[in-house]
Formats: C-alpha cells, sequence, structure tokens
C-alpha cells in the first residue's frame, strides 16, 4: 500500500512497515510502498525499532513521507 493509504488507516500510530519500494533523491531514500505489519504501542517503539529486521523500520504515521536519510560514509563524523 502507499504510505499516504497507511497514513490514513492508521492516524498518529507507530507502524512496523517493510519497505516494498522506493525512489531516491540525492541523500535521501523517500519510500513510496509499505506492507503494513502491525501498529505499536509507543512505549513498545524502541525495542521494535532495535529488533526491526533488514528491509523492515518503525516509522510514525504523522510523517508526511517516509524518508530515510542515507549516511554515505559511516566513519564520518560531523
Amino acid at each position: 500500500m502507499k504510505w499516504q493509504e497507511a497514513r490514513r488507516l492508521s492516524p498518529n500510530q507507530f507502524l512496523l512497515d517493510s519497505i516494498l519500494d522506493y525512489h531516491e533523491e540525492g541523500d535521501k531514500k523517500i519510500v513510496d510502498e509499505v506492507a503494513l505489519k502491525r501498529t505499536i504501542s509507543e512505549k513498545d517503539t524502541n525495542k521494535e525499532f532495535l529488533r526491526a529486521k533488514e528491509g523492515t523500520l518503525v516509522y510514525h504515521t504523522s510523517n508526511e513521507e517516509f524518508v530515510i536519510h542515507i549516511r554515505r560514509d559511516p566513519l564520518l563524523k560531523v
């Protein structure tokens, strides 16, 4: 489903999502389609974030776009 649809179905909640489709704009990945796995309570957010497998993320539906910032050089400290 599109991110906008996930936001409409689960307003103001944390979601555990599988990323199905995205596009890159500079140093950002803009997620276009997700597979909603489940909602997450606010108290369990950190635990679920740390448990998330590759390709899944915890994200809040208050964000209009699902954006992942890419670090090109992980050894560089800013």
